[in-house]
Protein backbone atom coordinates (compact mmCIF):
# COMPACT_ATOMS: atom_id res chain seq x y z
CA UNK A 1 0.00 0.00 0.00
CA UNK A 2 1.35 3.47 -0.67
CA UNK A 3 0.32 6.24 0.53
CA UNK A 4 -0.51 10.29 -0.60
CA UNK A 5 0.17 13.04 1.45
CA UNK A 6 -1.54 16.07 0.80
CA UNK A 7 0.16 19.26 2.75
CA UNK A 8 2.29 17.37 5.14
CA UNK A 9 -0.96 16.43 6.98
CA UNK A 10 -3.41 14.83 5.07
CA UNK A 11 -2.82 10.90 4.82
CA UNK A 12 -4.17 8.33 2.99
CA UNK A 13 -3.20 4.51 1.75
CA UNK A 14 -3.60 3.61 -1.75
CA UNK A 15 -2.91 0.14 -3.23
CA UNK A 16 0.50 0.88 -5.58
CA UNK A 17 -1.10 0.59 -8.69
CA UNK A 18 -3.55 2.59 -7.70
CA UNK A 19 -1.41 5.25 -6.59
CA UNK A 20 0.55 4.87 -9.62
CA UNK A 21 -2.73 6.06 -11.99
CA UNK A 22 -3.50 8.72 -9.57
CA UNK A 23 0.12 10.37 -9.57
CA UNK A 24 -0.18 10.35 -14.09
CA UNK A 25 -3.75 12.00 -13.84
CA UNK A 26 -2.88 14.74 -10.76
CA UNK A 27 0.35 15.29 -12.50
CA UNK A 28 -1.53 15.84 -15.86
CA UNK A 29 -4.17 17.98 -14.39
CA UNK A 30 -1.55 20.41 -12.41
CA UNK A 31 1.07 20.60 -16.03
CA UNK A 32 -1.84 22.14 -17.30
CA UNK A 33 -2.63 23.83 -15.09
CA UNK A 34 -6.16 23.05 -13.94
CA UNK A 35 -6.70 23.07 -10.60
CA UNK A 36 -9.58 20.36 -9.14
CA UNK A 37 -10.84 18.49 -6.35
CA UNK A 38 -9.69 14.78 -5.17
CA UNK A 39 -11.98 12.76 -3.00
CA UNK A 40 -11.67 9.46 -1.75
CA UNK A 41 -13.48 7.56 0.60
CA UNK A 42 -11.97 6.49 4.03
CA UNK A 43 -11.68 3.17 4.63
CA UNK A 44 -14.28 1.04 6.67
CA UNK A 45 -11.97 0.11 9.52
CA UNK A 46 -11.38 3.92 10.37
CA UNK A 47 -15.09 4.77 10.37
CA UNK A 48 -15.33 5.47 6.33
CA UNK A 49 -16.69 8.83 5.40
CA UNK A 50 -14.62 11.10 2.57
CA UNK A 51 -11.89 13.26 2.23
CA UNK A 52 -12.07 16.23 -0.13
CA UNK A 53 -8.84 18.04 -0.80
CA UNK A 54 -7.99 21.02 -3.50
CA UNK A 55 -5.34 20.49 -5.97
CA UNK A 56 -3.30 23.03 -6.72
CA UNK A 57 0.28 23.60 -8.49
CA UNK A 58 1.12 25.15 -5.09
CA UNK A 59 -0.24 22.39 -2.56
CA UNK A 60 2.82 20.01 -1.37
CA UNK A 61 2.30 16.58 -3.11
CA UNK A 62 4.01 13.28 -1.66
CA UNK A 63 3.64 9.89 -3.30
CA UNK A 64 4.87 7.10 -1.57
CA UNK A 65 5.50 3.74 -2.94
CA UNK A 66 5.42 0.18 -0.81
CA UNK A 67 7.25 -1.60 -3.82
CA UNK A 68 9.89 -0.67 -5.96
CA UNK A 69 8.45 -2.04 -9.44
CA UNK A 70 7.38 0.66 -11.59
CA UNK A 71 3.72 -0.05 -12.49
CA UNK A 72 2.27 -0.01 -16.47
CA UNK A 73 -0.13 2.41 -16.94
CA UNK A 74 -3.57 1.26 -17.86
CA UNK A 75 -4.28 4.24 -20.65
CA UNK A 76 -8.30 3.23 -20.49
CA UNK A 77 -8.43 3.15 -16.75
CA UNK A 78 -6.22 6.49 -16.80
CA UNK A 79 -8.35 8.00 -19.28
CA UNK A 80 -11.71 7.35 -16.98
CA UNK A 81 -9.76 8.83 -14.11
CA UNK A 82 -9.22 12.02 -15.92
CA UNK A 83 -13.02 12.13 -17.34
CA UNK A 84 -13.45 12.55 -13.41
CA UNK A 85 -10.66 14.93 -12.37
CA UNK A 86 -12.54 17.07 -15.50
CA UNK A 87 -16.04 17.22 -13.89
CA UNK A 88 -17.51 19.20 -11.30
CA UNK A 89 -16.94 16.75 -8.69
CA UNK A 90 -13.35 16.05 -9.50
CA UNK A 91 -11.11 13.28 -9.22
CA UNK A 92 -12.38 9.83 -8.19
CA UNK A 93 -11.08 6.69 -8.02
CA UNK A 94 -13.18 4.37 -10.54
CA UNK A 95 -12.57 0.62 -10.93
CA UNK A 96 -10.06 -0.32 -13.24
CA UNK A 97 -11.65 -1.45 -16.75
CA UNK A 98 -10.12 -4.66 -19.03
CA UNK A 99 -6.51 -3.03 -20.46
CA UNK A 100 -8.13 -1.70 -24.38
CA UNK A 101 -3.63 -2.73 -24.99
CA UNK A 102 -2.40 0.58 -24.71
CA UNK A 103 -0.73 0.34 -21.64
CA UNK A 104 2.82 1.87 -21.40
CA UNK A 105 5.73 1.57 -18.14
CA UNK A 106 5.82 4.85 -15.99
CA UNK A 107 8.50 6.80 -15.30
Amino acid sequence: MGKFIYEGGVRTEFDDRVLSHLQVAIGTKLRRNEPFYFTWHGDVSTGGGRTTVWVHAAASLVFTYYGGRTAKINRTWLEALMRTANSPVGLQVVAEPPDDGGSEMLG
